[in-house]
């Protein structure tokens, strides 16, 4: 008899939700507090319950959510191997999903287990990113995050203004130019002839102030993503991916941090894939292998910036320019298939460079505070 103990966790932010099994036996359920004091008396349990068996190996699953890789730090440290699962590679029932209940989605991280220990089948288990890595993400996807917002402030003024038919000066030019900040602040806010009622004037004004603050965050965050850029750690491979046209330094960095260690993908469809940058294949008896979207697997966020790189691209590199034409004139209707095509060719691009200098010493001098991409 199998005597390794096997957990599937359905985790959240209050509680976990166990279900324990060894071997092909019915398997137990437990409650435990998501609170340090819970999760140290439930490791305590494991280890009691391994030690009544003779010492086995223990199995601890969860999938991967928002709570991060702290339960996974404090089993690894305690000794306990633990797994988190891509909850995109989990196949699930229409069933299921219909009637999903944290013990169903636990009793399913045990099967997955039992199927691991017992029929040796793999385990779609995420890429762990080392400490340093995860600390660095924060920085990079704060900046994005501030970036963000900047969009909806503005997004938010010209809807206040379209909302009170209040046109844009023409002396103001196009964009959000020094003249139309100016405008914006003196005649529509501050000027008594402004057509906007008192309330609308008000809203206007916060709206500016929340501008001008999430701004001088962002100069902030970019002084602190330069410095990043120039460490060690990313250096030689950051100068190799922003040599290429439309890559800029935030691009770059939300590549290397996101991906983390790049020579763990074999070759490009390994990483094409894992961006979810490749087609849904449907194929079932006799019919033909048909292709849907992509699958929008792994980090938006890189796909988003890969997006933005790719336009710039398309506009300025003459060679990306001739092949973006050549694959929208095969169908003209769908010229997102010509942009997906440009993103991938660009990642695979970043990846090469990237993978030949990471970790290696920086052979140019990196402009701190580059402009992000």
């Amino acid at each position: 008899m199998c005597k390794v103990i096997m957990i599937g966790c359905d985790l959240h932010s209050k509680t976990m939700l166990l279900k324990i099994g060894q071997g092909r036996s019915k398997p137990e359920t437990q409650l435990v507090k998501n609170t340090p004091s819970g999760r140290a008396k439930m490791i305590q349990g494991l280890k009691k319950r391994a030690a009544a068996a003779g010492g086995t190996r223990i199995l601890f699953a969860y999938e991967a959510s928002g709570q991060g890789f702290g339960l996974y730090d404090e089993l690894t440290d305690a000794g306990i191997e633990c797994h988190v699962l891509a909850l995109t590679k989990i196949a699930r029932s229409q069933r299921h999903a219909s009637q999903k209940t944290d013990e169903k989605d636990a009793q399913q991280l045990l099967e997955l287990l039992r199927g691991h220990v017992l029929a040796g089948n793999e385990l779609p288990s995420v890429w762990f990113p080392d400490a340093t890595t995860r600390d660095d993400r924060e920085l990079i996807r704060t900046r994005l995050d501030v970036g963000e917002k900047i969009t909806t402030i503005k997004l938010q003024i010209q809807s206040l203004l379209k909302r009170n038919h209040v046109a844009r000066h023409k002396s103001t030019g196009k964009g959000w130019t020094l003249g139309f900040r100016h405008w914006l602040q003196h005649e529509l806010c501050e000027s008594a002839a402004s057509p906007l009622g008192r309330n609308s004037r008000s809203t206007l004004t916060s709206l500016i102030r929340q501008l001008h603050f999430l701004e001088k965050e962002e100069r902030r965050l970019d002084e602190l993503v330069g410095a990043l850029a120039a460490h060690p750690r990313y250096a030689a491979a950051f100068e190799e991916m922003v040599s290429l046209c439309g890559v800029g330094c935030l691009t770059a960095l939300v590549f290397l941090t996101e991906l983390g260690d790049l020579s763990r993908f074999a070759n490009r469809r390994q990483l094409a894939a894992y961006l979810g940058l490749v087609p849904r294949s449907f194929e079932s008896g006799d019919a033909n292998d048909r292709k849907g979207h992509i699958t929008r697997q792994g980090s938006s966020r890189v796909r988003k910036m890969l997006c933005q790189a790719t336009w710039v691209r398309v506009r300025w590199h003459e060679k990306e320019q001739q092949v973006y034409q050549r694959i929208v004139q095969k169908n003209p209707k769908k010229k997102k298939i010509a942009v997906v095509a440009s993103m991938r060719r660009l990642a695979v691009r970043m990846w090469h460079r990237g993978k030949a200098f990471q970790g290696k010493p920086a052979r140019r001098m990196i402009l701190m505070g580059a402009a992000p991409g």
